[in-house]
Parts: structure tokens; C-alpha cells; sequence
């Protein structure tokens, strides 16, 4: 009998119908029955990792402690539970397929014809059960990506189907995610497109063992008993997930329908430990019921799609609930501000964060935005590019430092006050070379930074190749932009704030990573507490 029990996840019908969350949440009602769980992600895109791929492609891309840039589906996974992802909990199809090539090229197949099965396989299985011999988790949730019936996606399905058999009984289920669409002009839900999902997933031989059912309508009895008998799968693991107002509302809702019950007993575990949810109900009381209300600007390139964006979306969500405010987030496209515009956009707000991101469009419109708060002292938040926009501003409109630029953007500007990193300087290759994972930085006694997470030592995320340059560092400071934390090691700058400001930072790494429901972000927390003084008092002064 196997240690560790395995739970895989795949999709039907379409993407997008939420995978990850399904799984994030069985994964928080099993920890909060007192099982150690992990997820972990397989993605069928012949990338490395997500680094290389657009936004509007992908989404964001998330970066883990240990420097892996992967799905944004495992942010979902520490937010959920409060616990750190690393490089093992995303693999790619690209990942896998060059493990195998590396393999050949030192000779490991010698004299064997090396093939999708067994060796492709072989290698996925691995990775899948990397995480479960490690002897750290009592269940390892897998999530498969795309939608079953995909080219891309069938040596992970077989290799699933390998794992079921090798594992065997009561130590590994399939949870199958599908969709239960609502026509409108027959004015029903249909359940043929799951049954055809189901037949799909059964002609690569493996049985779904649960059906998780997306819907906008509740599922009567008869459209469930009819489901599971053309589903072959047992009634009670007739699973509806309807549409929620909040990703959050999941759990309670997967802990309504059994989905954990049905799971733990399908993996013979027991179930009689009732799930402690008391935090996590606290936390969505304080998200559903707020006492204010404010409205922050997020200034970025990539608006259009969500995704983009999401960690700092979820941020200022757990921020808000900490703060007891609503926050709500109004998204501007950074190539459509210049000084025409900019108080129509800016003027009304609470606060604003100016995002990361890569490239020269759009930087003049956060260049804008940045001199507007900085003059209407609106509390500001930079992260990475954000930060590096707030330094080109003050070296261009208070050092007088005309075409101070960031050689990423300009490489012949007379002020590279943004330079790339000598570390950098070498290096060709695109895919997982940037600064990136968790690195030390401390913080100036007595700044507003230092005040913000009540230590002077700190680890953060990183993913960037350009950085403060150190040449400019003392004009800067004697200018009042103050350099408040800083890489211990290197010197780099991490932190910059104004002081004569009442909330002005700029941080050059990514704390939306690290934001979870049980643990939000301090900066973010502390920025949305800004943003609510901010509204306070110009209301306040409004009415006098």
C-alpha cells in the first residue's frame, strides 16, 4: 500500500472552467480535516515554464521561493493554504520532453528506441510522485492542465491511467471537472456534453471516480441520478459546483456537497475529523461585509485580461478583508495616459499601483502617473517596473535629469538612472535567466518600509533583469527619494520611498506572491490602510 494517496484532477468540454480552484479547495478541506496536502500542476505547452510566454498568452506568471516562473494556478494553490509552492509543483511538457533528450544525449537509453511510452511517460510519473516520496504529504492533489481529448494532453492522461493501476486500490482517484451547460431557448441543463467528456476520458482508459459539475443552475435530483448513471459513477459523487461570488465561497460550498467526504472515503482515509474552516469563514466575513469603501487605480500594460494581474487582484482582496474595506480596482491602460488625460483618470482616486511588466509601451503613461501622485501626494504603490518608474520620474522632474531612462527601454539615454544588472550582462538566453526566487533584504531603521513589516530583515520574490543604478543612488537620496532597503549582499536597491510623502514606495520585487487568505500581504495592507485615510480626509475636507 502506497504512503502517500494521489488525487488527479482533469478537465471536459472546454478550459477555463476552474481546475485549480476545484482543486485548491479540496485541497483546504483536507488540510483543515489535518491531512498534510500539496497540488501540484501539469501543463501540456511545449514552453519550458511560462516565463517566455506573453501575458495576454497566459496570464501572469508566478514565481515560487526556490526561482521557478510557473502557472499562475499555483498561486492559487498557496493562497488557499497558507503553504509554499517550488519548482516541483509545475511541470511542462517542455520540461519533461527535455529531461527525456538530455537523458538520450548521456547515453541512459542506450540501445533503446526512446518513445512517447515508456519514456515520456516514465518521466511524467516521476515527476507526479517527486513530491509524495519526499514523505512530507499524506495527499498529493494533481491537477491536469487543458481539456481531456486534447493531443497535448493524452501522455499525461495515459500516465494517469499507468499510475492507477500501479498504485492500486484506494490510493488514487480521478476527479473529472466538467460542464452541465443551461440552453436558454430550451430552457434546461444539458448533460450530454459530460457524458461525451466522460466517454473520452474512459476510451483513454481511465474511469472518473468523481464528477465535478460547472453549472449556473442547481442540478435536480433526477439531472444528478441521471449523470451518474450514465457516468458510471456513484450518486453521491455527483459534485455541483454552481457560480460564486467569490472564489472563496468554494470550499464551503465543495464541503456542502461532500466533496471531501466522497474523496477520503474513495481513498479508504478517514473522515470523521469535521473540517476547521474558522479562519478562513472569518476571513470571508470581513471580504462580505465591509465597513468602507475605496477605489485604487492599477496602472498597467496587460489590463484587458485579468489574469494579467492576478496575485496583486487577490492581494488587495485579503488586504481589504484585513482593513475591513471593499477594495475596488479600477484597471487604466498606461498607453492611453499623457498629461491630457491624466487627471480624468487619476484625480478621483484613493491610491494607486503602478504594475510591473516588461518593455517600452506604455512606460510614458506610468511615468505621468507616478509625477500626479507624487504632487497630489495620492498614496502610491510601485512594484518592480512600478519602482523603476517612480525612479525615472524623480531623476527626470526633480533632478532635472531630462532623458533619464532604463536602458531596457532606451540603452543610449545620457542618465541610465535604471541599468541592467551585471549579473545579467552575459547572458542570451530568454527562458528562466532573470533574478528570480526569494532574496534578502533589510531594511532602513526607522522607514515608513521598516515600520510596514515591523522587521529589518526580510525575504522576497523576484523577476526582473534591471535594477537601481547605484551611480545616481546619493543625488537621488540627497533629493529626498530614499534608497530604505537594500540587498544585504549586493547593495542593490529593493526599496525606495519619499518621506515628505504620506505614502510613497517603491519595491523592485513582487510582494503579491507571497499575499495568502491567512497571511495578507503587510505592504499591500498597509497601503490599502493609506488609501483609506487618503479617502477619509479628502471627503473630510470636501464637506469643510
Amino acid at each position: 500500500m502506497a504512503d502517500t494517496k494521489y488525487i488527479f484532477v482533469t478537465g471536459g468540454v472546454t478550459s477555463s472552467l476552474g481546475k485549480g480552484i476545484i482543486a485548491a479547495s479540496l485541497a483546504k478541506l483536507l488540510q483543515a480535516r489535518g491531512y498534510k496536502v500539496t497540488i501540484q500542476k501539469l501543463d501540456p505547452y511545449i514552453n519550458v515554464d511560462p516565463g517566455t510566454l506573453n501575458p495576454y498568452e497566459h496570464g501572469e506568471c508566478y514565481v515560487t521561493d526556490d526561482g521557478a516562473e510557473t502557472d499562475l494556478d499555483l498561486g492559487h494553490y498557496e493562497r488557499f493554504l497558507n503553504e509554499k509552492t517550488s519548482q516541483a509543483n509545475n511541470v511542462t511538457t517542455g520540461r519533461i520532453y527535455q529531461s527525456v533528450i538530455e537523458k538520450e544525449r548521456r547515453g541512459e537509453f542506450l540501445g533503446k528506441t526512446v518513445q512517447v511510452i515508456p519514456h515520456i511517460t516514465n518521466e511524467i510519473k516521476e515527476r507526479i510522485q517527486m513530491l509524495g516520496k519526499s514523505g512530507e504529504y499524506d495527499i498529493v492533489i494533481t491537477e491536469i492542465g487543458g481539456t481531456v481529448g486534447d493531443i497535448e494532453s493524452l501522455p499525461y492522461i495515459e500516465s494517469v491511467r499507468q499510475l492507477m493501476w500501479e498504485l492500486g486500490d484506494n490510493n488514487a482517484i480521478v476527479i473529472h471537472l466538467t460542464l452541465v451547460p443551461f440552453l436558454s431557448a430550451a430552457g434546461e441543463l444539458k448533460t450530454k456534453p459530460t457524458q461525451h467528456s466522460v466517454k473520452t476520458l474512459m476510451e483513454s482508459g481511465i474511469k472518473a471516480d468523481i464528477l465535478v459539475c460547472r453549472t449556473e443552475h442547481e442540478l435536480s435530483d433526477d439531472l444528478r441520478e441521471k449523470l451518474a448513471l450514465f457516468c458510471n459513477v456513484r450518486r453521491e459523487a455527483v459534485i455541483q459546483s454552481i457560480d460564486a461570488s467569490t472564489i472563496y465561497d468554494v470550499p464551503n460550498l465543495m464541503l456542502k456537497e461532500g466533496l471531501d467526504t466522497v474523496a477520503l472515503k474513495k481513498l479508504n482515509l478517514s473522515d470523521e475529523k469535521f473540517p476547521d474552516l474558522e479562519k478562513w469563514n472569518a476571513f470571508l466575513d470581513r471580504h462580505k461585509n465591509p465597513k468602507h469603501e475605496i477605489t485604487i487605480g492599477l496602472v498597467g500594460k496587460y489590463v484587458e485580461l485579468q489574469d494579467s494581474y492576478k496575485s496583486i487582484l487577490e492581494a488587495f482582496i485579503h488586504a481589504g478583508a484585513k482593513n475591513e474595506v471593499r477594495v475596488n480596482i479600477e484597471t487604466i491602460h498606461s498607453e492611453y495616459i499623457d498629461n491630457t488625460t491624466i487627471k480624468n483618470k487619476i484625480s478621483h482616486l484613493d491610491g494607486v499601483l503602478v504594475a510591473p511588466g516588461f518593455g517600452e509601451r506604455g512606460i510614458e503613461g506610468k511615468i505621468n502617473t507616478v509625477k500626479y501622485v507624487r504632487e497630489h501626494k495620492i498614496p502610491f504603490l510601485g512594484i518592480c517596473l512600478g519602482m523603476q518608474m517612480a525612479v525615472i520620474e524623480f531623476a527626470r522632474n526633480v533632478l532635472g535629469l531630462k532623458d533619464a531612462n532604463s536602458t531596457e527601454m532606451n540603452e543610449t539615454t545620457p542618465h541610465p538612472v535604471i541599468d541592467l544588472m551585471e549579473a545579467q550582462k552575459e547572458i542570451t538566453d530568454k527562458g528562466g535567466t532573470m533574478r528570480l526566487g526569494a532574496w534578502k533584504c533589510s531594511l532602513k531603521e526607522g522607514s515608513l518600509a521598516q515600520r510596514v513589516y515591523g522587521q529589518e530583515s526580510i525575504m522576497e520574490r523576484h523577476r526582473h533583469r534591471y535594477e537601481f543604478n547605484d551611480k545616481y543612488k546619493e543625488q537621488t537620496e540627497a533629493a529626498g527619494l530614499k534608497a530604505t532597503g537594500l540587498n544585504p549582499d549586493t547593495g542593490l536597491v529593493e526599496v525606495v520611498e519619499l518621506p515628505e510623502h504620506p505614502w510613497f514606495v517603491g519595491v523592485q520585487y513582487h510582494p503579491e506572491y507571497k499575499s495568502t487568505v491567512a497571511n495578507p500581504h503587510p505592504l499591500f495592507v498597509a497601503f490599502v490602510k493609506a488609501a483609506l485615510k487618503y479617502s477619509q480626509e479628502e471627503k473630510s475636507a470636501t464637506l469643510a
